[in-house]
């Protein structure tokens, strides 16, 4: 029995020793092959030890941001952050220093109002069966201030997520020249319209990284290398749109469509000698932080429509450019046959017999429909419609530019096509011939972008150049044409009436454009136009030229489709030209040997006291705006010539104050506006008899500066009458 049970034992040792046995010399085979293959399960070892021990940091790069052509910043990345909580208790390893949210109803009282949610909502997030949760939109692309005070609270679990957003620091503004940028998922940002959308290859960044060897914690390992590949900003560009002067569009803009809930208002402001678009606007608009979007195009340059009466100017042009013009020429108004068709002027009965020149004034659709079918010829006409690019694009730099069809197979169609109807173009179509005009026939391609630069290396990638595109008419024909655009606005008989402008001399043209219905022809009623004006000023050398439509505004029956167009115009166009420094007309035709020029001296740098002395000695007003000693800026700037008497502003190096502008002249207003980065609304003319900011008041870049004018002969009958009342408390004062 014994020897039975030894052998029994003996038999198990022998199994157990055999398996243990196969299953070293396993090991010792699987190890051999990973020491020679360096290969397990198709994975490389090396690669995957690598990948556990090689940490990696992202470094991040910046989109690039978009300035005007100041350098005022229109689209930059801002860092943002993304609200988080941790529920999960096993991430607090010490009681005292809880690192998860420990009172869930707390929390949410304290929370809830900093995200301007509900406290049950923010509660019912906190008690999720979860290890970390979100707060949703309201947690998402907080700013650094907010980020702060929540930090104030020391909420036990409440942490954040670091991130970009892209910003755009003056909300409704150029929206749909700049666009907008959104980021998909974790990915960078991507232009979705507009610059952002054209110049995302520009714009894009990419980022870069540091990798290194490091232990489990995510420690450097001593000894080690690191590999960097540096993050590859976003260049920045550069637009031609003026912020100062979008923002004066902008502001008129508003207030029409509050005032006259119109359908659509455009309006582009260029520089005719270059063709740089200094403002560009349309309406509906959106804010692209909120993107709250009607309309997807630009209807400035994608919105083809029959412009009406502003087509009389290319009109004339061609007919003054063929010798075929004669302004005192006579001609039967009213009506004109062409075929079985009747061309009527705009008030159905004309004005008897008049010359061609009060024909332009009037907006005669007769003596336009003559010029092209009588004077022209239909097949010279249509040459000058392709000289002034009616047929093709501009080509500006943004995305989404339509073109205008030209309508020219009946007779009918050819004759309406001399005054705005049948045909259609766009706003910049309108813009780039009207350059022609005001720049001695010499006709200039629009654009947007001023220059692209390397954010980093400051090396300019892109720069734009002024290009002339075609010359459809001589300079003597330019100038022809301006003198008779000029009686449009000065003329008794001209519809352009309401677009002068006090001090300037403006050359332009009314519109009004029939609206196509959706069961053909066009539709009826009062309102149901096109209002339109363009418009260039100073009239002896043009320096702006702006183009203003407003679509189907809700006029009262007293008004005409003039007083939307006209505010928006004659408010920006002098605004701007004063902002730029340009002259009055009435200054400029001063003959030198009465007005003996003073040039400003430079007075950065320079102690106030002194530079008071020395523009007192030169006959001019200095403005002190601050308490400091020192002068920061002044203007006009050094080199400026100006007139005796002229006031100069000194900006000082303490604290900025508001002057008192009260009896001052526009002119004047505009230079403490731009001197102090002021945002300027102005009403009537004139002198000033009131202001928003009252004088000493302090004051900070971006404040509105707003200012009410009148008349000179009212304020000065104001004055007087202020220094009577003066007058009068003194002498009815106490008897010592």
């Amino acid at each position: 029995m014994e020897k039975k049970k030894h052998s029994n034992t003996d038999k198990g040792a022998a199994i157990l020793f055999f398996l243990f046995s196969l299953l070293f010399f396993v090991l010792l085979a699987r190890f051999i092959q990973l020491q020679v293959t360096g290969v397990a399960d198709g994975q490389v070892l090396a690669v995957k030890a690598e990948e556990k021990y090689k940490q990696k940091r992202t470094i991040e790069a910046k989109r690039g941001t978009i300035f005007d052509r100041n350098g005022e910043v229109l689209a930059q990345d801002m860092p943002s952050y993304t609200v988080v909580a941790v529920l999960d208790p096993k991430m607090t390893t010490d009681p005292d220093h809880p690192r998860h949210v420990v009172d869930p109803e707390k929390t949410a009282k304290k929370l809830a109002p900093l995200l301007k949610m509900d406290v049950d909502e923010v509660k019912r997030i906190l008690t999720k069966d979860a290890k970390q949760v979100e707060f949703g939109p309201n947690g998402r692309n907080i700013s650094y201030e907010l980020k702060e005070k929540i930090e104030a609270l020391n909420l036990p679990g409440i942490g954040f997520i670091r991130d970009t957003k892209r910003f755009y620091p003056n909300g409704d503004f150029a929206s749909y020249v700049i666009g907008y940028a959104q980021k998909e998922d974790k990915s960078e940002a991507a232009g979705k319209m507009g610059i952002e959308k054209s110049l995302d290859k520009y714009l894009r960044e990419k980022d870069g990284y540091v990798s290194f060897a490091g232990d489990v914690s995510g420690f450097r390992l001593p000894n080690t290398k690191e590999s960097i590949v540096p993050p590859d900003n976003g260049a920045n560009v550069y637009l031609t749109i003026d912020q100062k002067i979008q923002t004066f569009l902008e502001d008129a803009m508003n207030d029409v469509e509050k005032q006259y809930k119109p359908k659509k208002i455009i309006a582009i402001v260029a520089d005719p000698k270059t063709g740089k678009i200094l403002a560009m606007a349309t309406r509906p608009s959106f804010d692209p932080n909120k993107r709250n979007i009607q309309n997807y195009f630009n209807d400035a340059i994608s919105y083809p429509y029959e412009p009406g009466s502003t087509m009389k100017i290319f009109t004339l042009a061609a007919a003054i450019n063929e010798g075929v013009y004669n302004g005192n020429e006579q001609y039967r108004s009213g009506y004109y046959k062409v075929g079985r068709n009747i061309i009527r002027d705009h008030n159905k009965v004309g004005w008897g017999t008049i010359t061609f020149n009060e024909g332009v004034q009037r907006s005669s659709n007769v003596a336009f429909s003559i010029l092209v079918e009588e004077k022209l010829g239909e097949d010279r006409f249509l040459q000058y419609l392709h000289r002034f690019h009616f047929d093709r694009k501009t080509g500006i730099d943004l995305p989404g530019e339509a073109v205008g069809q030209i309508h020219y197979k009946y007779p009918i169609e050819r004759v309406t096509t001399g005054f705005g109807q049948g045909t259609s173009v766009t706003p910049i179509q309108q813009i780039q011939a009207a350059t022609a005009i005001a720049n001695g026939g010499k006709m200039m391609k629009p654009f947007v972008i001023d220059r692209i630069v390397d954010p980093d290396t400051n090396k300019v990638i892109f720069k734009n150049e002024p290009e002339v595109v075609e010359q459809p008419i001589t300079k003597e024909t330019a100038q022809k044409v301006l003198d008779i655009l000029e009686t449009v606005v000065t003329s008794e008989k001209g519809t352009g009436r309401p677009y002068q402008i006090e001090g300037y001399r403006v050359a332009g043209k009314t519109g009004t454009a029939q609206i196509p219905s959706p069961n053909g022809g066009y539709l009826t009623g009062y309102q149901n136009y096109i209002f339109s004006f363009l418009g260039m000023a100073p009239k002896e050398d043009p320096r702006l030229i702006m183009y203003v439509a407003v679509q189907q505004p809700k006029l009262s029956y007293t008004e005409t489709g003039a007083a939307p167009v006209s505010h928006i115009f004659t408010s920006v166009m002098k605004n701007s030209l004063q902002y730029l420094h340009i002259q009055p007309s009435s200054e400029q035709k001063t003959p030198k040997t009465k007005t003996k020029g003073i040039e400003v001296g430079s007075y950065i740098g320079r102690s106030t006291e002194e530079a008071v002395k020395e523009l007192k000695e030169k006959q001019l007003v200095p403005i002190v705006i601050g308490n400091g000693q020192q002068i920061e800026d002044h203007l006009p700037i050094s080199g400026d010539t100006v007139i005796a008497g002229e006031r100069v502003m000194l900006k000082t190096n303490g604290k900025t104050v508001m002057p008192d502008v009260r009896g001052w002249s526009l002119r004047d207003v505009m230079k403490v506006a731009e001197l102090l980065g002021l945002r300027p609304s102005i009403k009537g003319s004139g002198y000033v008899i009131s202001q928003n900011i009252r004088p000493g008041a302090l004051i900070k870049k971006g404040d509105y500066l707003i200012v009410e004018l009148e008349e000179p002969e009212k304020w000065k009958e104001r004055m007087e009458q202020e220094q009577k009342e003066a007058a009068t408390k003194k002498n009815d004062g106490p008897v010592e």
